[in-house]
């Protein structure tokens, strides 16, 4: 008798893991697929095409001003797009916030200068499958997708530095 709500309760966890582990949004694209193209709104710029950033490898960020994991890593993006490593690459956020007023605020008092963007309709949420914030996204030149990766990271440490160089070092193989 003890054996069934046991086993039941296996099953129920065993479920529920592949559920999280398959979690994707509608549209997405996974690793090794091309970006479709989208027009991204300007939060601190002009509005623009992503198809404007091919040509050169793009590491997008998603977040949203209410995101503690996100705010905490956004200075290291900052100070990676000043580092000599980033002159291969450009660096773009895309804010999920639903309120642009609350992404441009955070954006000024955290002094951004990487280019940001909004996004509408879920459209790049979707596409990228921003399930879980933070996301960031290597692109390569073409706009496929090398990598993504979930949760916030310090991007100017010697291990994220290694882990662009090798996302970006897979493109040309």
């Amino acid at each position: 008798m003890t054996r069934r709500p046991a086993l039941a309760l296996l099953l129920l966890l065993l479920l529920l893991a592949s559920l999280t582990a398959a979690a994707t949004t509608p549209g997405e694209v996974p690793v090794g697929g091309t970006l479709r193209e989208a027009r991204l709104r300007g939060l601190n710029g002009p509005p623009r095409g992503l198809s404007g950033f091919r040509g050169r490898p793009l590491i997008i960020n998603v977040w949203a001003s209410w995101c503690g994991p996100c705010r905490s890593e956004m200075a290291s993006l900052e100070r990676l797009a000043w580092h000599d490593q980033a002159k291969r690459f450009a660096i773009i956020g895309i804010s999920t916030d639903d309120y642009v007023e609350k992404a441009r605020a955070w954006l000024t008092d955290s002094n951004a200068t990487i280019y940001q963007f909004i996004d509408t309709d879920l459209q790049m949420e979707n596409m990228l499958g921003a399930f879980k914030l933070p996301l960031t996204v290597f692109v390569d030149a073409r706009g496929r997708v090398l990598r993504k990766v979930y949760g916030a990271r310090q991007w100017d440490s010697p291990e994220s530095l290694q882990l662009i160089t090798e996302a970006f070092a897979s493109a040309h193989r």
